[in-house]
């Protein structure tokens, strides 16, 4: 990512702040090609939660928001936060984030790159 389009920082690095509110930052330590596939992840379950959401269809705005919270949680996002963790457990948090959306993820009729 550029620097320049990155938000600000608590001086910790534990936190981004946007709009004056503190949202906690991904974890520093995931591999930048493993943190772009759990983004991607992110943002394709967000766009699931909106289409379920004009749909009316709860059941799938449930599992939509599942995905969300698993690579929100894989990101280091949500859950113990990643400064209480050891570094074998923040990449086994990563790992298993990705691997779990991985092998959930809905066909949505786009093809792999």
């Amino acid at each position: 990512m550029d620097p320049s389009t990155q938000p600000e920082r608590t001086p910790d690095g534990r936190y981004i702040v946007v709009d004056g509110r503190r949202w906690r930052a991904t974890d520093p330590e995931i591999p930048e090609n493993i943190a772009a596939g759990l983004r991607r992840h992110l943002m394709a379950a967000r766009r699931a939660v909106g289409t379920a959401r004009r749909k009316g269809d709860e059941a799938a705005e449930e599992v939509a928001r599942g995905r969300v919270h698993r690579a929100k949680v894989a990101l280091g996002e949500r859950g113990t936060p990643w400064w209480e963790q050891s570094v074998a457990e923040r990449r086994r948090r990563w790992e298993d984030g990705a691997t779990r959306l991985d092998a959930d993820q809905p066909d949505d009729g786009r093809t792999a790159p």
